[in-house]
C-alpha cells in the first residue's frame, strides 16, 4: 500500500514509520535556518516522498513551542519558526544521540551502495 502523494523511488516501506522522528527532523531543519511551516513540509516531502499534512506539521510545531524549543514570529501572513537557545542545545544533543544510535545502520548503507557500484 502506498500513499497517493508518494514518489515510488523514495517511499519508505510500511515498516519504516517516520512519525516518531517528526520533532527531531523539524528541529534539525530549523538548526540550519528559520523556516515557515510550508518550507518544513516541503523539506519533509523531499526526504519522505510524500508531503505531510498541516494536521501533522502544526501540532508538532505547537508541541515544540510549548516546550520552549522553538519560537514563532509573524512575517506578513506567514509565521516563521526558529530554534530558541534551549532548542539549539537540545537539538545538538539529539543529533549526537541519533548519530550514535544509527551510525551502524548508515555504515551498512554505505557498504551496500559501494557494492552496487562494483
Amino acid at each position: 500500500m502506498t500513499d497517493d502523494n508518494c514518489h515510488e523511488e523514495i517511499c519508505a516501506p510500511e515498516s519504516c514509520d517516520m512519525r516518531g522522528m517528526l520533532s527531531f527532523l523539524i528541529m534539525w531543519f530549523l538548526s540550519k535556518r528559520p523556516m515557515y511551516g510550508e518550507e518544513i513540509a516541503q523539506e519533509l516531502e523531499k526526504m519522505k516522498g510524500s508531503k505531510p499534512t498541516p494536521g501533522t506539521i502544526y501540532p508538532a510545531l505547537k508541541h515544540l513551542q510549548n516546550n520552549g524549543l522553538i519560537t514563532s514570529q509573524k512575517d506578513g501572513r506567514n509565521i516563521i519558526y526558529s530554534l530558541t537557545e534551549k532548542g539549539t542545545t537540545t537539538s545538538k544533543k539529539a543529533f549526537e544521540y541519533f548519530c550514535r544510535m544509527f551510525e551502524p545502520v548508515f555504515n551498512d548503507c554505505v557498504k551496500a551502495k559501494n557494492l552496487k557500484k562494483m
